[in-house]
């Protein structure tokens, strides 16, 4: 019920609600900028993606539309599967090693036992600020036997080091080397800044208790840093399906090693760029998107259903 004043003329129905309609836009006005960069920067390249994905370029009668004729072909497609099997190994094994170097770095500098801490995390961080394409040619060039570093090792130690460039057996783990030194200090700052924000009050309680420092660590550190490990995981698991930019870059001096399709992202590429096959490989591209989502969902339910457990 409303209280006129004396003198003061009634307010309409529709002036009661003009302020409350101008705040619903304003609202929009700050989402709104924000919503053109996402529609045009992901969602429309996605769309045209999966529009480009249901055509093929035949010789006769140019590029018409197939269906799901593309979806197919990637299914049974035995190049793409050996890659995703590839890229599926390298997480297998690469992921956890990344990630437990950098959970003992964060354990190591936040147990204020070393000195010059910042200039231990400045110096596991350097690695990241580094382009993976730069990264991969250092590393590249230290694994060259005619001019790198372990060349020289060979020659010095009249040893016989194996050609990780020219090895199937070794080149995986080569460049599992290379993610690793790229990453580890990225997952470590996740991990570090989620050990900053432990209350001290559970620390007091320890001491109170003479509890042991891998007590310590064991039933308050590790508890407390298992929804920064799920989001390092989850993380993880995405960039290792996108591998791309190493096996790239290493293909040109390696190539006995590393094929077209020795990813499903560096098979999309020659697909796309080499083989001017522009529709298979956006089908390429939106399946093993598909797959990426899957796989990671899978593992962020998986831990966020150990968490509350």
């Amino acid at each position: 019920m409303t209280v006129l004043s004396a003198g003061s003329p009634p307010r309409s129905r529709g002036t009661e609600l003009k302020p409350r309609h101008r705040r619903k836009w304003t609202g929009w006005g700050f989402v709104g900028p924000f919503a053109v960069v996402f529609l045009f920067v992901l969602v429309a390249p996605i769309a045209y993606a999966i529009y480009l994905s249901l055509f093929q370029d035949k010789l006769i009668g140019g590029n018409k539309f197939a269906g799901l004729a593309n979806y197919t072909q990637a299914l049974t497609d035995p190049q793409f599967w050996t890659g995703f099997g590839r890229v599926s190994l390298f997480l297998v094994v690469q992921v956890p090693v990344m990630l437990l170097l950098a959970l003992g770095a964060s354990l190591a500098i936040d147990s204020a036992r070393l000195h010059w801490t910042p200039l231990y995390r400045l110096s596991i961080f350097l690695p990241y600020a580094v382009p993976s394409v730069v990264g991969a040619l250092m590393w590249g060039f230290l694994y060259g036997t005619q001019f790198g570093l372990v060349g020289d090792l060979d020659s010095w130690f009249h040893t016989n080091l194996p050609n990780v460039l020219q090895s199937t057996t070794w080149i995986l783990p080569a460049i599992g080397n290379i993610v690793t030194w790229e990453f580890v200090g990225y997952n470590m700052l996740i991990f570090y800044s989620a050990l900053q924000v432990i209350p001290g009050e559970l620390y007091e309680a320890a001491e109170l208790d003479n509890a042991s420092a891998w007590r310590i660590i064991w039933h308050i550190k590790l508890p407390a840093l298992r929804p920064a490990i799920l989001i390092a995981t989850v993380f993880s698991i995405i960039g290792s399906f996108q591998l791309f930019a190493e096996p790239s870059v290493l293909y040109p001096i390696a190539t006995n090693a590393i094929g077209s399709a020795f990813t499903p992202n560096l098979y999309a590429y020659n697909l796309a760029f080499n083989a001017q096959e522009y529709n298979y490989s956006a089908t390429i591209a939106i399946v093993m998107g598909v797959l990426t989502v899957i796989v990671a969902y899978v593992v962020q339910r998986v831990g966020q259903r150990n968490q509350g457990a």
